[in-house]
């Protein structure tokens, strides 16, 4: 996979359709200031470069080194300005700022009552689409407009806005809240990980109970209580309480079947629940459950009504890969043909500058563990070496820990063993660096070291320990994630055998 490099403009250009790019072309080509068609010719040399090369740029005398910058920084403009141009790009958020913006004119020019009748259609579609703070600030401007032109235009104008905008204060108080609470879990759950002590499980759910305490779900609308639920699914999953985690993330999907205009303006956080609501799934193995919410999915995904957009699109393609990998865990029939597996990389190869690489990992990770369960031992150590090939990048602690523990598997089974000690050494190292190690990491690398150089009789008493000492920490019910992708109890089970 070649890297773009760090240079924004390219990778925005490189994001542009052939549609966006005819475009941009004849909005350039409006601009007087442009006749030199400097513009163009800079962005038709970035058009056509594999990787970003400045150097490249300069031989073709385009600009001097001088001015590289700024002719850059307003192209990159330019181009956003184009593409707000675009209706294709206009979702509903685009056109309500829109609207403020021609009402904004149309007040400075003093013409109030063409102001506010257009501010009072984009409120209301603000209002329909939940869209409160947009709605608030269309209020505000009603309120300068009202306040310094004596309008006539509705009897009681005065407490009808004071009205709204209360109500708004009160419902954006509530989202900002559970925003900041949903927003606060998520990150812990991000930095810390999850709980791995009935302590650490009752101080999360303290914190979290006492920032809810002012809140009534019944007086919230839709966007509060998506914050609500998406809050209590992040708590849920920090301390591994999934039979909650189901239910509310069965509420955050719901809420959308509800309310179906919201999976037009919000498809994103459609396609969020809907992930976490199959990381429960696949967790209880409920092969019938999955498979409904993933057809109720597809059905949504296949309407021509769903929203598309380079992010979208992206959101798209990894919950539906991962959907079909998961499937193929819970049924563990391992009789497929995996063709479905060759659609990552040209997934990879679309979106490798819209989607962070730590995602890939997950998917690599997926495929790997797959293959093994296949028994193609090849390919499942190809995978893994996508991920551990990254030094340059900061894979995380956990997952690193793992995909070395999936490789030590396939070596072993494979024979392919040659660096088989080189994995067990830099394995115990990274677990001193760890900073989430639990028991159950110690007792994975002590199976995988006693089986380094032992013989027959040797290797079963090691086995042995380990199934002995895993199914007494097994009862712990904080390590239950451990044998999600990779379940290296049965598999030493089925050594003994």
């Amino acid at each position: 996979m070649s890297n773009w490099g760090k240079d924004w403009l390219f990778i925005l250009i490189k994001s542009l359709t052939r549609s966006e790019k005819r475009q941009f072309t004849l909005y350039v080509n409006r601009l007087q200031n442009n006749a030199d068609a400097k513009f163009i010719s800079l962005f038709n040399a970035m058009d056509k470069m594999e990787e970003y090369d400045e150097q490249a740029i300069l031989k073709q005398k385009i600009t001097s080194k001088q001015q590289l910058s700024n002719l850059k920084a307003n192209l990159y403009k330019a181009i956003l300005a184009s593409l707000r141009m675009n209706p294709s790009k206009k979702n509903v958020r685009i056109q309500i700022r829109e609207q403020l913006d021609f009402a904004t004119i149309l007040y400075q020019k003093g013409l109030h009552k063409q102001g506010l009748k257009i501010l009072d259609k984009a409120k209301q579609i603000a209002l329909d689409v939940e869209e409160k703070s947009l709605a608030l600030e269309i209020i505000e401007l009603e309120k300068v407009i009202e306040s310094q032109y004596i309008t006539r235009s509705i009897t009681g104008r005065a407490d009808e806005l004071i009205a709204q905008s209360n109500d708004l204060i009160v419902q954006n108080y509530y989202a900002t809240k559970l925003s900041n609470l949903s927003l606060q879990f998520y990150n812990e759950m991000l930095t810390s990980g999850y709980a791995k002590s009935e302590e650490e499980k009752q101080e999360m759910i303290n914190q979290f109970s006492d920032q809810l305490l002012d809140i009534n779900i019944d007086l919230l609308n839709f966007r509060e209580k998506l914050w609500y639920f998406k809050a209590h699914v992040w708590l849920c999953f920090l301390i591994q309480d999934y039979r909650n985690a189901y239910k509310y993330a069965k509420f955050w999907v719901e809420l959308f079947y509800q309310h179906p205009k919201m999976i037009q303006s919000h498809p994103i956080w459609y396609l969020k629940g809907n992930s976490y609501l199959f990381k429960i799934l696949l967790l209880f193995k409920s092969v019938d459950k999955y498979i409904y919410w993933n057809n109720r999915l597809e059905d949504q995904l296949n309407n021509e009504n769903f929203p598309q957009s380079s992010n979208i699109d992206s959101q798209r393609f990894l919950l539906q890969f991962s959907n079909k990998l998961n499937i193929e865990f819970i049924q563990q029939t391992y009789n497929g043909s995996l063709l479905f597996v060759k659609q990552l990389q040209r997934g990879i190869n679309e979106y490798r500058n819209m989607i962070d690489e730590h995602h890939f990992h997950i998917l690599y990770f997926k495929v790997a563990s797959l293959y093994f369960g296949y028994k193609k031992y090849d390919e499942s150590l190809a995978y893994t070496e996508r991920i551990l090939c990254k030094s340059d990048y900061s894979v995380q602690e956990d997952l690193l820990f793992h995909t070395r523990i999936l490789s030590l598997m396939a070596q072993y089974e494979s024979g392919i063993d040659q660096n088989y000690e080189d994995f067990v050494k830099a394995n115990r190292a990274l677990m001193k660096k760890m900073k989430n190690k639990t028991e159950i990491h110690d007792t994975f690398m002590t199976l995988f070291e006693g089986l380094l150089g032992a013989s027959d009789k040797e290797q079963k008493a090691v086995l042995e320990r380990f199934v002995n000492r895993t199914e007494e920490l097994y009862t712990n019910k904080f390590y239950v994630r451990s044998i999600l992708y990779i379940d290296v109890l049965n598999w030493a089970k089925r050594k003994l055998k």
